[in-house]
């Protein structure tokens, strides 16, 4: 998945994952029949359901009150369980998930799915939708419909308080910058090198490290001066280490999805196309409301969210 955060050699995050406060929680693992659901709370906002959109729904969904969703766990901040060995689930998509739910009066029901199997279940029938920060592309819009939710790439993660005044990416020009190797990261620190250049400034001296936790502890002790990676990675990582007192993400303007950004979606069975259309309305409604910015806010990265809901908005 090109330039985006899902396997694209998203490093590992050392973070420590915050429960979630959410009405009617998940093991999981659940994907019984239950009833329409009731408010939920998530991110600090109570979530009700709209009756036109439930009425929208397939009748096999209105029948069940259940949408059953692949996640492949962990992958930060997307998918996280609360606790090492536990089954509980939290993160931005089951946050997402459970507000989407609840605004369409279902229960979003999620099960761990190796992340290479969850298309081809969707196809099969196993499951009405994924959400698992998967990057939407046209092959992928052959077998699978998406309702985009988020634009990510790669993001710049440098020591609280930015002492190096880190704005843009050319800001790397002559730095000493840490990086995950064989990652599109390092392909994009590569190819800045020519910009550098050209700006007559000079190289990015780069240091390559078999894990993103490696590069991050360079960035703690001074070795490098950032570290690029994922964004939305980068986002919680300065959320999370040292209670938010060890690092920071850089917000460029031009970029607010990330370098590279690609767009990301839920992914929803073409056999069930009002589901598309009432996923896609729901959101919007939670992007109107100013309800997804919080759940993306919560995890460190709400410049990822998307400004409108969109459906199959990848173009290669």
């Amino acid at each position: 998945m090109p330039n985006s955060p899902r396997r694209a050699g998203a490093a590992a995050v050392t973070a420590v994952v915050a429960l979630v406060t959410v009405t009617a929680c998940n093991d999981g693992s659940d994907t019984g029949k239950t009833a329409a659901i009731g408010p939920v709370e998530v991110a600090g906002v109570t979530v009700t359901k709209d009756k036109a959109l439930h009425d929208a729904l397939p009748d096999s969904i209105k029948k069940s009150g259940t949408v059953r969703v692949a996640t492949d766990v962990p992958y930060p901040p997307f998918e996280m369980f609360v606790s090492e060995g536990g089954k509980e689930l939290t993160g931005l998509d089951y946050d997402l998930g459970q507000a989407l739910g609840a605004k369409l009066g279902v229960k979003f029901a999620f099960t761990p799915q190796k992340f290479d199997g969850i298309v081809p279940a969707l196809q099969a029938g196993k499951f009405d939708a994924a959400l698992s920060a998967i990057t939407d592309n046209k092959d992928r819009q052959k077998v699978v419909d998406f309702v985009d939710y988020s634009q990510s790439g790669s993001g710049i993660l440098v020591a609280k308080g930015n002492p190096r005044k880190i704005t843009t990416l050319t800001d790397l020009c002559g730095t000493e910058v840490g990086v995950q190797a064989a990652t599109n990261q390092l392909k994009l620190l590569t190819q800045t090198q020519a910009k550098c250049t050209a700006a007559g400034k000079k190289k990015i001296s780069i240091s390559t490290y078999p894990k993103d936790s490696d590069a991050q502890l360079a960035l703690r002790s001074g070795k490098v001066v950032a570290d690029v990676l994922t964004k939305p990675a980068a986002g919680w990582t300065a959320k999370t280490a040292d209670a938010g007192s060890a690092f920071e993400l850089v917000e460029d303007p031009q970029a607010p999805g990330g370098y590279n950004a690609s767009p990301n979606g839920i992914a929803i069975s073409k056999k069930l196309p009002e589901l598309t259309v009432a996923v896609q309305k729901a959101l919007q409604a939670l992007l109107d409301d100013g309800t997804v910015t919080k759940i993306f806010d919560k995890y460190g990265v709400a410049s990822i969210a998307v400004k409108e809901a969109t459906r199959n908005a990848a173009v290669d």
